[in-house]
């Protein structure tokens, strides 16, 4: 066993795998406790202490920055690698380059972080940091697409899986986004101070074609390659329809370039645009429920796994918040439902059901599929599985309901009319309805949270448990080569 695990070792890089998924859970962690403690300041505004570093405004983007790029990155670029050498039967391109990419990536969420909680942003919704790490991150993400690109060009196996292909487009994608829509000028070269090359509606529209597409492909396209390879390993069947699969990914690439621009209903873009929009994102609604449905048939012939493996219950139900989310999304795009919608916690509900719901879920599943494999041996505790998945389902449906209250509550105070014709509600009294769900919101946070420190020492037993056996395989190995 440990000279089959040492070859397997050194087939694939799974050095650089490790490093990966050791800081996805640290900043998932960090990332989803900074959520929950802003969550609270929203409900407790004295949270804020007067402490400009904690405020809510500075938190806002660390928590953001660090639960999508610091654990959702990771995550990606660690699955990714797995799955790359896995189905090409090589190693990685590059392990210098590899090595690369995870430094550039970790420092570049780790610099953010300070800047943002000591002030330091572009001022930007979808761009934010400052013009060095925007660097950065497009060299590192550049190297990114060359080591997985040139990892399949070497491939021992004539056909690229599906995931692969989700996992190309992702990357690829990523890279053009980032590029257009941090384009700008520094005031110096030792200034951290730069003007977008942007301005007006046109900034508004690179920012939600950037940040429509940043779901559409980091959030979505990648984690369903990791939907594609590690649903069918851990329920041990093939995907339900490859040709399935294959329209799901052209169908999903062509239509989610044009959605962004939904977000500009009622506002100065061109009223045709929003509207086209908004088109692109019904017909999502189609490849969207493809995928789903491809996942979840999947598991044909392997229901009675439910009762007994809650990895399959992480994947499964990640699927399903997969399919309420682009239908949700699809819904809150047609105007009538977007002017009740828009600017209210209804858009914190929806980004979260696919956040939480979809994106941690079929990360978190897929992790516990992988580290036993890494590490070379069982999980610690499965029963802490089991726990994580009650109290992440828990937590994700208390957060979701309770923004749905409170977007809907928000939304329909803010149009409803006396019999004068005047605004029925103050914005005030608004503010002040929204205290309980804020307060449930949070308590949401905490069980989810919960369920990820759970994981984390679950990993950490998991791996301490691996070291300790291959220590134990490696001494008895030596004893027999001394005794022979």
């Amino acid at each position: 066993m440990a000279i089959a695990g040492l070859a397997t070792q050194e087939q694939y890089n799974y050095a650089i795998i490790k490093k990966f998924v050791i800081m996805a859970l640290l900043w998932g962690v960090l990332g989803m406790l900074t959520g929950v403690y802003i969550g609270f300041e929203l409900a407790w505004p004295a949270l804020n202490l007067d402490i400009p570093q904690i405020t809510f405004g500075r938190l806002r983007p660390v928590h953001t920055s660090l639960v999508i790029f610091g654990f959702g990155g990771s995550a990606l670029f660690a699955t990714s690698y797995y799955v790359v050498q896995r189905t090409c039967q090589v190693r990685l391109f590059s392990d210098v380059m590899a090595d690369f990419t995870f430094w550039g990536w970790q420092v570049a969420v780790a610099v953010s972080v300070i800047g943002y909680m000591n002030g330091f942003t572009q001022a930007r919704e979808y761009a934010e940091m400052v013009w060095p790490v925007d660097l950065l991150i497009a060299i590192t993400w550049v190297t990114y697409l060359i080591v997985y690109v040139m990892t399949l060009r070497q491939r021992s196996q004539p056909h690229i899986y599906v995931a692969n292909w989700f996992f190309v487009a992702f990357i690829l994608a990523t890279a053009i986004l980032h590029i257009f829509n941090n384009m700008e000028v520094p005031i110096s070269l030792f200034s951290l101070k730069s003007y977008s090359l942007h301005a007006g509606v046109q900034d508004a529209m690179t920012q939600w074609w950037y940040g429509h597409n940043a779901v559409g492909f980091f959030l979505t396209a990648a984690f369903l390659g990791m939907m594609y390879y590690f649903v069918p390993k851990q329920a041990g069947r093939p995907v339900y329809s490859y040709r399935l699969s294959i329209i799901h990914f052209w169908a999903l690439i062509f239509l989610y370039m044009w959605v962004g621009a939904h977000h500009l209903h009622w506002t100065a873009l061109p009223d045709w645009t929003s509207t086209l929009a908004a088109t692109f994102s019904i017909m999502l609604l189609l490849p969207s429920w493809g995928g789903m449905i491809n996942g979840i048939m999947t598991l044909s012939g392997a229901w009675d796994k439910l009762r007994t493996d809650p990895v399959i219950r992480f994947l499964i139900v990640a699927l399903s918040f997969y399919g309420m989310s682009t239908f949700e999304g699809p819904l809150m795009s047609l105007k009538s439902v977007n002017a009740l919608s828009h600017y209210t916690d209804w858009t914190i509900g929806h980004v979260h059901s696919g956040a939480l719901g979809w994106v941690a879920m079929i990360s978190i599943g897929s992790f516990y599929h992988l580290i036993p494999r890494l590490w070379e041996t069982k999980l610690w505790s499965t029963r802490l599985v089991f726990i994580h998945f009650w109290l992440a389902t828990f937590g994700i449906v208390l957060y979701i309901s309770s923004m749905w209250v409170a977007g809907i509550g928000q939304g329909l105070m803010l149009r409803a009319f006396d019999d004068y014709g005047n605004l029925a509600y103050t914005f005030v009294e608004s503010v002040q309805f929204l205290f309980m769900p804020y307060v449930v919101r949070g308590l949401g946070g905490v069980f989810f949270v919960s369920g990820m420190i759970l994981m984390a020492f679950n990993v950490a037993m998991t791996i301490r448990q691996g070291y300790r056996e291959r220590a134990m395989l490696d001494a008895k190995l030596a004893a027999k080569l001394a005794n022979a």
